[in-house]
């Protein structure tokens, strides 16, 4: 990794918006809203299936390009789904590109105006990827019987279904799964089969994939990828306290960003989470060939999955069941799926594999909803002065000072600290700063590692990178991820 230049408090002030054109659905012709731009907001989520630009520009007549001094409104006109190009550079010099480059063009998906006067105007809008929009066109459904191992078949529907040319992330799958799609829409069905996906070698023990997008392609991955630090590394450490750090001067070694803000939302309700099956659960199978009748319970153990933290949550001993097979909270019911969709070129193969599970329950749909529910054990969120080099599903270290009396104490937090998984992620740009805010999540309890063990201290290569701060800086009032990203773009499940 190439050494970046120290970036002090002057992160936080606006950078550059390089590129923003519009292009005429009839005309043809490329409008620029550069001059007239108020605001700009990039989210990026892995509960999300594209990435979202949100814009508010004044529509005044003195665009950059051909609309007769007219409003874009009028002169393109905008009537949604135009072609976008964008472009916009963070004080580090990182670039997000949008456009020709990357062949990664966003398209309107939604033009707000907000206020209409007689010779201006305030026009909101968000622009979300091709791949979003064309899920929805009939071209696009998956109609054919699909087989074999999950990650081939999520390859199949990127490149056979929404015919996507962007960069693909996808993890190999330890299972297989035959079924037919019933003419859905693409995204329904990576999102309904990463539920159904187990990681190489995690098979009764752990289970459940996301699939987003980020300006970098595509991405299909394991919770226990995410949250392994080997394989995904932490990409920056990050430290806040009440102290200033003197534009860099004053930072603790090994971190190289200064918070601004820093909140623990660790919201914990127990019966909930007992109702959710995060940790003990229970599944009852019947297989109609045999009439077997099958009950099995199965609970979570910090040794059988990758954890962000030390250990997974301890829950008072003095609440346990008495009897084998008494501690769980929550009952599934299947029917087993035997005898449909036998894999096999020939009738024989396929009478010979007739009394095989196609999907086994038992190993997976427990392990998949203990999973899903483990991830959001601790929450944290954290704004930064901008740095575009983040992008959903990355992996940070983030220290927080330890509660005492003593405000300005240098004792970490050693229960909260530690590694943390980004699941979304907003970079705000107006004329008054850039920001980055972050929801971040884990699975477990515990510091384990330590803030030099990032990409950006260069673990594994010998690289150095230097400290990105934000002494001083005050940041934006930047809109809440997660109401705003989605309300944007919508997610498809």
């Amino acid at each position: 990794m190439a050494k970046e230049s120290t970036v002090t408090s002057k992160s936080a002030l606006a950078s550059s918006i390089d590129t923003f054109d519009i292009i005429g659905n009839k005309s043809g012709k490329s409008v620029s809203i550069l001059d007239g731009i108020v605001s700009m907001s990039y989210y990026e989520s892995i509960k999300q299936n594209s990435v979202v630009v949100s814009v508010t520009y004044a529509d005044s007549g003195t665009v950059t390009g051909g609309t007769d001094n007219k409003s874009v409104l009028e002169g393109l006109p905008l009537v949604g789904s135009e072609k976008s190009s964008i472009k916009f550079t963070d004080n580090q010099g990182v670039s997000v590109e949008l456009g020709k480059s990357k062949n990664n063009y966003l398209f309107v998906n939604k033009v707000t105006p907000i206020s209409d006067q007689s010779t201006k105007g305030m026009v909101s809008l968000d622009l979300v990827s091709r791949e979003f929009i064309m899920n929805e066109k009939g071209c696009t459904r998956v109609v054919k019987r699909m087989d074999g191992k999950i990650s081939d078949n999520v390859n199949s529907i990127f490149k056979n279904n929404l015919k996507t040319e962007k960069k693909l992330d996808v993890e190999e799958t330890e299972n297989n799964f035959n079924f037919i799609p019933n003419n859905k829409k693409p995204m329904y069905i990576l999102d309904w089969i990463s539920k159904k996906s187990v990681p190489k070698g995690k098979k009764g023990k752990s289970a459940g994939f996301f699939f987003w997008e980020t300006s970098e392609g595509f991405h299909f991955k394991s919770i226990d990828w995410l949250l392994d630090s080997e394989k995904n590394t932490p990409k920056k450490s990050v430290v806040y306290n009440e102290t200033t750090d003197k534009r860099g001067s004053d930072i603790p070694a090994g971190y190289q960003v200064k918070a601004v803000e820093y909140e623990k939302d660790n919201k914990i309700n127990v019966q909930d989470k007992f109702k959710m099956g995060f940790q003990s659960t229970r599944i009852i199978t019947f297989n109609p060939f045999d009439g077997y009748y099958e009950v099995k319970n199965s609970e979570a153990k910090t040794d059988d999955i990758d954890t962000a933290g030390k250990e997974l949550p301890t829950m008072n001993k003095e609440l346990k069941c008495e009897g084998q097979g008494k501690e769980y909270t929550r009952t599934t019911y299947y029917i087993k799926d035997i005898g449909t969709l036998n894999s096999g070129n020939t009738s024989e193969e396929q009478v010979g594999k007739s009394k095989e599970e196609n999907f086994e329950f038992s190993e997976i749909e427990n392990q998949a909803i203990r999973r899903y529910n483990q991830l959001y054990s601790a929450e944290t969120s954290i704004t930064i002065a901008g740095d575009f080099s983040l992008h959903a599903g990355d992996m940070l270290f983030v220290d927080g000072p330890s509660n005492r009396v003593d405000s300005k104490n240098d004792d970490v937090d050693k229960e909260s600290g530690g590694m943390y998984l980004i699941s979304d992620l907003v970079h705000f740009l107006d004329h008054k700063g850039t920001w980055t805010k972050m929801n971040l999540v884990r699975d477990s309890f515990g510091r384990k590692g330590k803030a030099s063990d990032t990409e950006a201290t260069a673990r594994k290569n010998g690289a150095t990178t230097e400290t990105t701060t934000s002494d001083g800086a005050i940041p934006a009032n930047v809109q809440r991820i997660g109401a705003a990203a989605g309300g944007a773009a919508g997610i498809v499940r």
